[in-house]
């Protein structure tokens, strides 16, 4: 057994002999908080051995975890898990009888770990081979930008950092996501190492990347570093903390001779003391810092708020000389038993139209502009609410590790998620949060309405959302093997959409148009398709999953006039071409005995039939035919087979035609006598037919598919 504290957060992570690790919240009398281990991923104890060791990294954010017998692993602290040496079970794992012995040489740590330590930055891990303890192994690591203390969220781009580079997610001219390897110029990291803080401009046209000392800009769009002139100035810079306030830097400064803190103001165009902007004193080390249009937070511990507001008088550009002008707004000091915050941002208004460019409207005015509330991620993962208008404190939910608040932060054309407050990630994955407008907004069920159907790998961390794809951008590990002793380990960008949950959450709201114009939006974005197919699969698992009791209340309504969400989602969908296959999948995916409520708000499966062989789309009209052999009866299924059957001979579709003959016979054959769907057609048939018709099509299906 071995132990390891995460003093911050106050987790004890205890190894135990069984191979697990159970980690406690000392804060609260040590309550077991979860259980992490390899078991979902096909290792149990005999094939990993007893923990033999863990080390957290320095900012408590994960643990690395050594086995006796093989391997190493690092996980998230809500139990995400980021890398692993141990190859994954499967035909070309190390623990598959298909790998030669002589493979076995290329996992890493293949003989058990047995001593492991971060570097004082958290970007190597150290770790020495049980039975080569002459040998010690280096793994480096990149970090995400971690959205809480006195750095600011990105927005515009999904940024990863290494010691000396940057790690810049986008997609490139396919949409498909790629990791753009960025280094810090060495004039400037060699004096400055290691990378410390990154943060990009709203505007996603500039990145802010801070070291030891000073801080650099990088022009994205013309890829030219910006730089301090005088290094001089560079090292009176000892940076804490960095946010962008819309073309203005702002940079928490320590200043050593002193022992204090300081807010710099620095205008992008230009790195010097000559153009600073501002300076404002601080009045001790602050915690957490947070930027909203012209409004800052700054958080003192133990809990005291300050919000500032920010007023530029004149253009931000070399030619003029703007003044900026900071004012205090609010003072709160709040008396709490709970656990110090790591993150809070600003929640604007949904109506907020942007903040104040002149102060002419006095000081009533800028109160009532300002965002009133924010939320607040706690130490011990606690997400709640502060109504900072009154104090009021109003808890979400636990176990959380990010949260990003998305309403009000895209403004620009064609962002896809304005209907979601914010995101947050944990121990339960990834949850939407949408706004309610109740009367009482810090009650429960009128405050906020909680979306979690939103499924999320457990080896992707999220890294942020793009807006314009509406999606959620994590990384996962990656792993290539070559001639080397050594895998390389490599971060991959994945995509996880959230359209399916935001036109679900219109639709509850009867805001059809709106749905219909997010959809739109997103036909040409990837994995459109399968969003619509989760949509309808989600909203027809609800309605057949409710209560018999619920549903005969329901069907007494005849006469009312409102329709079903089921409904409305199938009215939905039909405005685009992808609806023929989507339904008929989402039959494949539920029992035959809902068929008919499916059917019955998505159309007549005899009709859906038909005009799928109007358009020539062969393929999916053959989907249809178990689909009206279970609805429509025997005699009705083989009449469209065939004709199916004369129109695929007619176009040379042997094979398409060879499985409908294989239908015919069987169905005239067994069908009175099935007692199953899966027996009155062949899996390969199904899977032909469901998985090889196309979404995006031609104006014929006539093509013959490769197999």
């Amino acid at each position: 057994m071995c132990t390891s504290v995460a003093s911050e957060q106050q987790i004890l992570a205890v190894g135990c002999s069984r191979g697990v690790v159970e980690l406690y919240d000392l804060a609260e009398n040590t309550r077991h908080i979860r259980t992490i281990s390899l078991y979902d991923w096909g290792y149990s104890v005999e094939d990993t051995g007893p923990v033999a060791c863990i080390s957290w990294t320095p900012d408590n954010c994960a643990l690395a975890v050594g086995w006796k017998f093989r391997g190493l692993t690092v996980w998230s602290v809500s139990g995400c898990r980021l890398m692993c040496t141990i190859r994954q079970t499967g035909s070309n794992s190390a623990s598959s009888p298909m790998v030669k012995p002589s493979a076995l040489k290329f996992e890493p740590l293949m003989g058990g770990t047995s001593h492991i330590q971060w570097d004082d930055n958290g970007y190597k891990l150290f770790a020495v081979e049980e039975s080569l303890s002459e040998r010690v192994l280096a793994f480096s690591f990149a970090k995400c930008c971690p959205n809480r203390g006195l750095s600011g969220t990105t927005y515009s781009h999904q940024v990863l950092y290494g010691e000396d580079r940057i790690l810049l997610v986008q997609p490139d001219d396919a949409d498909e996501l790629k990791i753009l390897h960025l280094n810090v110029p060495i004039s400037y990291i060699s004096q400055n190492w290691p990378v410390l803080h990154v943060v990009a401009s709203n505007d996603g046209m500039y990145l802010a990347v801070a070291g030891s000392h000073g801080l650099v800009l990088y022009d994205l769009r013309n890829k030219r570093w910006r730089f301090f002139g005088d290094v001089t100035q560079e090292q009176k810079i000892q940076c804490k903390g960095l946010l962008w306030m819309r073309k203005i830097v702002i940079v928490c400064n320590y200043v050593e001779s002193s022992n204090t803190y300081e807010l710099l103001f620095f205008p992008r165009y230009h790195l010097d003391y000559s153009s600073l902007l501002y300076r404002k004193q601080l009045l001790g080390r602050p915690i957490v810092m947070d930027v909203f249009q012209d409004y800052i937070l700054v958080t003192y511990s133990p809990f005291d708020v300050h919000i500032y507001h920010v007023v530029v008088s004149g253009e931000l550009s070399p030619a003029s000389n703007p003044v900026l002008k900071l004012s205090t707004l609010r003072e709160l000091s709040i008396m709490s038993p709970k656990s110090p915050p790591v993150s809070m941002r600003f929640i604007p208004e949904q109506n907020d139209k942007g903040a104040l460019t002149e102060d002419t409207h006095g000081f009533s005015d800028l109160l009532s502009q300002q965002p009133s509330r924010c939320l607040i991620l706690r130490t011990n993962g606690e997400l709640s609410v502060l109504d900072m208008d009154d104090g009021h404190e109003h808890t979400l939910t636990n176990s959380i590790e990010l949260f990003w608040v998305t309403c009000s932060q895209f403004e620009e054309k064609g962002s896809l998620i304005k209907e979601v407050s914010w995101l947050d990630y944990g121990h339960r994955g990834m949850q939407v949060w949408y706004p309610s407008h109740g009367a009482d907004r810090f009650k429960q069920e009128d405050f906020l309405q909680l979306d979690p159907e939103l499924e999320f790998d457990r080896e992707v961390y999220p890294l942020g959302l793009l807006p314009n794809v509406g999606v959620v951008v994590g990384v996962s590990q990656r792993m290539s093997f070559s001639t080397a002793e050594f895998p390389c380990f490599e971060p991959s960008p994945q995509a996880q959409t959230i359209l399916h949950c935001l036109l679900r959450h219109l639709l509850q709201r009867d805001k059809i148009e709106e749905a219909l114009l997010l959809a739109n939006l997103s036909a040409e974005k990837p994995h459109f398709s399968h969003c619509l197919e989760w949509l309808l699969f989600t909203v027809f698992d609800a309605d057949i999953s409710r209560p018999s009791a619920s549903k005969n209340q329901a069907s007494q309504k005849v006469d009312s006039p409102k329709k079903s969400l089921l409904e409305k989602t199938c009215d939905l969908l039909r405005n685009f071409p992808e609806y023929m296959d989507v339904v008929v999948s989402v039959a494949r995916k539920t029992d035959g005995r809902h068929w008919a409520d499916l059917f019955s708000a998505a159309g007549r499966s005899t009709e859906m039939f038909e005009e799928c062989f109007q358009q020539r789309w062969y393929r999916t009209a053959a989907c249809y035919i178990l689909v009206i052999a279970k609805l429509e009866g025997p005699a009705v299924s083989q009449y469209c087979a065939l004709r199916l059957l004369q129109a695929t001979l007619d176009e040379s579709l042997y094979e398409l035609a060879g499985e409908l003959v294989r239908f015919l016979l069987r169905s005239g054959r067994d069908f009175e006598n099935a007692t199953s769907d899966s027996e009155k057609l062949s899996p390969r048939f199904l899977g032909y037919f469901l998985f090889r018709s196309p979404y995006k099509r031609q104006s014929s299906d006539l093509k013959r598919a490769p197999c």
